[in-house]
């Protein structure tokens, strides 16, 4: 198995320029735990996660060195441990240059990237572009299927799961973080709607492809907020730009 085969398509992105605060309200909003930065080209710069707000001044979680350690860390990386525990914008706290992978890449190989270096979120590239993005819980999803004892993917599954993706390709309300899967015909959709519309929508789509038997709805409803899309622009990765703080694929 491949990075695109469970791979999530649809990811929020944010801007560096952008305010923490508001990377932590689309993240609780969104019920996940990191966030891509880009570029107002859409060039991946970074990612910003749970883990980067470890250490905060507002928790009192920041680093505290003595004089000695002090002079033996050197005062370039504990002036850059400020930055990152007291920064307000998104670039000064995220981790730059993040570990990426390519859509053909064996889960194997992203398995051991993801535990060798603790990772939890690894974007997904295709050449300069990025496509999607690969978490833990990806893996989670994945496993599940075969501990279960449920039989592998037909053809005709396959089929159904491709109608399905692109039923909903490029509409405004396809569920965000969307994950399709298949078997016997019954369609299985896990992701987040932003409303009773967009949910009613999506099963909808999944009903009209050719073939389906059934829809197993996994969506869960975006708590009431402002649209990402709305405030900030959109597109195929929804990507939230600098402004005042208010706030999938192959077959598995």
């Amino acid at each position: 198995m491949r990075a695109h085969q469970i791979m999530s398509r649809r990811v929020i992105a944010i801007r560096p320029e952008a305010p923490i605060a508001d990377a932590i309200k689309v993240m609780l909003a969104h019920h996940i735990s990191g966030l891509p930065v880009t570029d107002s080209a859409g060039k991946l710069v970074g990612i910003i996660c749970e883990s980067d707000f470890l250490r905060r001044a507002e928790l009192e979680t920041e680093h505290t060195r003595n004089r000695l350690l002090t002079v033996l860390l050197g005062a370039d990386r504990i002036a850059r441990e400020f930055v990152k525990e007291h920064g307000r914008k998104v670039e000064q706290v995220m981790t730059p240059d993040p570990a990426t992978i390519r859509e053909d890449t064996p889960l194997e190989e992203i398995a051991d990237l993801m535990e060798r270096r603790g990772l939890n979120h690894v974007p997904v590239m295709r050449d300069d572009r990025m496509v999607g993005i690969i978490t833990r819980s990806d893996f989670l999803s994945a496993v599940a299927r075969p501990l279960t004892g449920a039989p592998g993917y037909s053809d005709d599954d396959n089929q159904i799961r491709r109608s399905v993706l692109a039923a909903m390709a490029r509409m405004p309300w396809q569920p965000i973080g969307l994950n399709v899967s298949v078997r016997d015909g019954v369609v299985t959709l896990r992701g987040v709607v932003k409303g009773d519309n967009a949910h009613r929508a999506a099963i909808v789509a999944c009903e009209n492809a050719s073939g389906v038997r059934g829809v197993d709805d996994r969506l869960c409803l975006q708590p009431t907020c402002p649209d990402p899309e709305d405030d900030y622009g959109g597109g195929d990765f929804v990507s939230l730009q600098a402004e005042p703080s208010t706030l999938d694929d192959e077959p598995l």
